[in-house]
């Protein structure tokens, strides 16, 4: 029998029963989900021609995302939201609300204004996707917990990168007017994202109870020492991350044609460099379980803040960019499930879902910051000069990472394993 407090009647064994089946149809559910993030982002290209859209409205259409994203997990945290609703239930309403919008953008909307509305409800939405998927793996977790929580950020990952897949297909994007079939396929893999979680997904045995509403819990994110250098080192990586995500894959694409190659391969190669950072994830929750958080979380940052200077030089060449940004994508993504894992280790049980909800709402606007800062140094640099800029957070967050190595509660973190 299962407890929101704990194990009982049947200890451990019995609780843990099934616990990779859960994790697996949780991390399923999450990727179906998070198709929604860059489902609009993806066809830029034919928005732009549809709509006429400014380089201020191309940036908008990932940002109003990043921007909703932020509010929600903000009014989450405030509220304690994701620790006095059962997770579950939170992230398949929150999933089919983000469906819904998406759908309304592929069967109605003519106007960018409508557009970014939806966006942003969408990414609302999405605050109530990711931070519980979190506190789900949390619950089932204790000595592998950066393997789980890095297999649902590869999920997560992998499902952000689909629509650069989907649009590589004329059906479903690259044609003119397609671009509206993609959004109500991403519509529906988030609906049966949400079926997967109501029919297939409860919490683990590690849950804490119920907490009590107080909004002072938010503020611990910043006050405890740990939690704070934690979430110092996740935001010097989401400094670099969706701005990655959202602008390397239309790199690649003008790499592609301005040196005569495929314009579909280009769109290939964008969906490649962002979900192999699922495979990324993966392997690194692995390693850190074993090596060590912060060990693992430096490393990454060095290498995925040194592709970030190399990414402009190799432009001219589609098959080194290639081969650099799937590098890039690899590493820049390896680390994110340690700095949750680390959170989650470092804060009380209770409030978990709090502390998680309050971290990704400060990464998230962040991003808003260097998506759009990335635009104008393409305008004036051109891709050469667009992504240097991104170097800036992996020093910050290795530095942070290595001062938390240094304190005594450290030794929390991976048991034991720094």
């Amino acid at each position: 029998m299962l407890s929101r407090g704990g194990p009982v009647n049947g200890g451990d064994a019995q609780d843990l029963r099934g616990k990779w089946r859960v994790l697996l149809l949780l991390a399923l559910a999450e990727m179906l989900a998070m198709a929604l993030w860059f489902s609009a982002s993806a066809v830029l290209p034919q928005l732009t021609r549809a709509w006429s859209l400014s380089g201020a409205q191309q940036s908008w259409m990932t940002m109003s995302v990043q921007v909703g994203f932020v509010v929600g997990a903000l009014t989450s945290a405030l509220t304690n939201l994701a620790d006095r609703i059962p997770a579950e239930r939170l992230f398949a309403l929150c999933a089919l609300v983000g469906a819904a919008c998406t759908a309304a953008i592929g069967l109605w909307v003519d106007a960018p204004g409508p557009a970014l509305a939806l966006r942003f409800v969408t990414g609302v939405s999405l605050a109530g996707v990711y931070p519980p998927g979190m506190k789900l793996v949390a619950s089932w977790c204790k000595r592998d917990r950066g393997l789980g929580i890095g297999l649902l950020v590869g999920a997560l990952t992998a499902g952000s990168a689909l629509p650069h897949l989907l649009n590589a297909f004329p059906q479903l994007g690259a044609g003119e007017g397609s671009w509206r079939t993609l959004q109500l396929v991403a519509a529906g893999s988030a609906a049966v994202g949400a079926g997967i979680v109501v029919a297939g997904v409860r919490p683990g045995p590690q849950l804490g109870k119920a907490a009590r509403f107080d909004w002072r819990l938010a503020g611990k994110a910043l006050s405890d020492r740990a939690v704070r250098l934690a979430n110092f080192g996740y935001l010097g990586h989401m400094w670099e991350l969706y701005a990655m995500w959202a602008w390397a894959p239309l790199c690649l694409l003008a790499s592609y044609e301005a040196a005569g190659w495929s314009a579909t391969a280009g769109r290939v190669a964008g969906f490649a460099v962002v979900a192999i950072g699922g495979v990324g994830s993966l392997l690194a929750g692995v390693l850190a379980d074993r090596w060590g958080r912060t060990t693992l979380t430096i490393a990454s940052l060095v290498v995925s803040g040194s592709c970030a200077l190399l990414a402009g030089l190799c432009f001219g060449s589609p098959a080194l960019l290639t081969g650099l940004c799937l590098v890039w994508g690899f590493a820049v993504v390896a680390d994110s499930a340690q700095f949750s894992s680390a959170v989650s280790e470092l804060s009380a049980p209770e409030y978990v879902g709090t502390a998680l909800t309050m971290q990704t709402c400060l990464g998230f606007l962040l991003t808003l910051f260097t998506i759009r800062l990335v635009p104008p140094l393409q305008e004036r640099f051109g891709w050469e000069g667009a992504f240097w800029v991104l170097a800036l957070g992996p020093v910050f967050g290795a530095l942070s990472m290595w001062r938390l190595r240094c304190l005594p509660e450290a030794t929390k973190l991976a048991s034991g394993n720094r």
